[in-house]
């Protein structure tokens, strides 16, 4: 098997063998899996030039994005847009691609220059979370998208419900906005109502108000903490009430 006029030796093809294991997809061939885990600085080294992952990686996030966006549009039926997205966004963060990729081993059959590899590339989320969305982009050109999409979901789906439940997605004001808008145009109030210690370590409690009622209460090192964590225990109050 060869690749940029260079024949894959055995021990590579086998630990394309073992990854494909990891992942769950059977490819027919092995050429554009190991172009995927091929970085750019590796490529360089080797002289092969145009062979490393950043197109593969372009066309992975592309149906990775398809994907997500199509099964949050399908299960969070009552879900506005932009709280779609802002989920999307954090399910397909760089963060969280790399973990997702860690899970699966991915760092140990990256190919990298002598110097990526001295500086930690194996374990950085930049590189990771490329070389996850370009072994997407090659899964996608060699099996097809129904597959591509039953890994993914198979990989993130977990995650995207966690994430849901939680609403770690948006930031608590952001959405106890969202929610409260739902039955009326006017905003929260955030009132500091105590301040406690000395100046350079100060406490600030904060109430969180709407139409004449105290939805919650928090308290931060910095106002803004307060009223994040105020609205956070004003979100956990309306999620208990019946009428919401």
């Amino acid at each position: 098997m060869s690749v940029m006029g260079r024949t894959l030796d055995s021990q590579r093809i086998e630990a394309l063998k073992e990854l494909e294991r990891r992942l769950g997809v059977a490819f027919p061939r092995y050429e554009l899996l190991h172009q995927a885990l091929i970085h750019k600085s590796f490529a360089n080294e080797q002289h092969l030039r145009g062979f490393d992952n950043e197109r593969l990686e372009f066309l992975g996030d592309a149906v990775l994005e398809l994907v997500i966006s199509e099964y949050l549009y399908s299960r969070y039926t009552d879900a506005q847009e932009g709280e779609l997205a802002r989920l999307r966004s954090a399910v397909v963060s760089e963060h969280a691609l790399a973990d997702k990729a860690r899970s699966l081993g991915l760092g140990k059959y990256l190919l990298l220059a002598h110097g990526e590899e001295h500086a930690g590339g194996r374990t950085l989320d930049s590189l990771l979370s490329d070389a996850l969305e370009a072994v997407i982009g090659a899964m996608y050109l060699q099996v097809g998208y129904g597959t591509c999409r039953d890994f993914l979901l198979d990989l993130l789906g977990e995650e995207v419900q966690i994430l849901w439940d939680s609403k770690d997605f948006i930031d608590p004001k952001s959405a106890l906005q969202e929610k409260v808008q739902q039955y009326s145009h006017s905003t929260p109030i955030y009132d500091v109502f105590l301040e406690q210690g000395p100046d350079h370590d100060k406490i600030f409690h904060v109430a969180v108000r709407w139409q004449g009622d105290i939805l919650g209460k928090g308290r931060g090192k910095s106002k803004k903490d307060a009223e994040q964590a105020a609205a956070r225990r004003a979100l956990q109050t309306l999620s208990r009430r019946q009428d919401w």
